[in-house]
């Protein structure tokens, strides 16, 4: 007993000489300590002030000039005119228009992909006991899978002679012309985003229902629920934070929208699928550098508007 008693003084004293040696050291040495380790850091900041920050500065620059692709040779050479890019792009009929095709696809496509991923997720937690890890690999590979390659498969689908359409045929319905057709268009970029974000919500609520505790569920077998009543009173309300935090993820992605209608339809037809991404590159692709740059910084103010506001409401649902 007394050895030990010995032993943590010994210790206890041996500390406050290392914390005292600590205190002690001056203050050159500590400086030189930091600046040891913002040299071994210098590399990335450089790195992101170059391609990062400074891109990102020159870009809410141009978005106050008149800059065209006529100044490229000389870009100090142009105008300032403030905020005229802005002014204009509020006036541009194709402008509302790109930005409600964004919303129209945002508000079709979020729900959507949410409940199906939340369907897959549930069968595969407890519907599915066998070859489990089989179809959680399947549903998800659409996801890890360049969107090109399966935008050009699903333009090939949606053909008037495609698989699609021989399938209706076949059951005596005639298939619309689905990537020309102002009424369909849109609907088919839905369901193939739909199609290819469903495997990463499954992943998502995967880890959410698996969070929830089985005593909870037991509990609430025990008294009468049956598996629905369990899952909307006892399962759905926990899977909220989940549910939310999937919801801004989808928002985020789909608000940028830019490869499924440039590769299946080129925003047609009559700019029904034209994105507000879509729009963007349009514009530099007119020439027109500092009017897309300006429509690019009014998508980056909706995303962080919308962004802060989702998780406004995930914090005080939380609370």
């Amino acid at each position: 007993m007394t050895s030990t008693v010995v032993a943590t003084a010994t210790d206890r004293r041996a500390a406050r000489a290392a914390e005292g040696r600590l205190r002690r050291r001056s203050p050159r040495r500590r400086g030189r300590g930091g600046l040891i380790g913002l040299l071994f850091a210098l590399p990335f900041i450089l790195v992101f002030i170059a391609f990062g920050v400074g891109p990102l500065l020159a870009s809410a620059a141009m978005s106050f000039t008149d800059m065209t692709v006529s100044d490229i040779r000389n870009p100090l050479g142009v105008d300032v005119v403030g905020f005229d890019q802005f002014a204009q792009l509020f006036h541009d009929r194709l402008f509302w228009q790109s930005l409600g095709v964004t919303m129209t696809f945002v508000l079709l496509s979020v729900p959507l992909t949410l409940a199906a991923g939340l369907a897959l997720a549930v069968v595969l937690d407890r519907g599915i006991r066998r070859f489990r890890a089989l179809f959680r690999v399947g549903f998800y590979t659409p996801v890890i899978t360049s969107i090109v390659a399966v935008a050009v498969v699903w333009r090939y689908l949606l053909q008037p002679d495609g698989i699609v359409n021989s399938a209706l045929e076949t059951i005596g319905i005639v298939g619309p012309n689905w990537l020309n057709d102002t009424r369909t268009a849109l609907p088919a970029l839905v369901a193939m985003s739909v199609w290819r974000g469903m495997g990463n919500m499954m992943i998502i609520f995967l880890a959410g229902l698996q969070a929830v505790p089985r005593e909870t569920l037991e509990a609430a077998s025990v008294d009468g629920a049956g598996p629905w009543r369990s899952f909307w009173s006892v399962t759905l309300p926990q899977l909220r934070p989940t549910m939310l935090l999937a919801t801004v993820i989808l928002t985020i992605g789909f608000l940028q929208i830019f490869e499924e209608p440039f590769v299946m339809t080129g925003g047609g037809p009559l700019a029904s699928t034209t994105s507000l991404s879509l729009f963007v590159y349009n514009q530099f692709g007119y020439g027109k550098y500092a009017y897309g740059t300006a429509a690019a910084y009014v998508l980056f103010v909706i995303i962080a508007a919308l962004a802060v506001l989702q998780f406004r409401v995930l914090r005080s649902k939380e609370n």
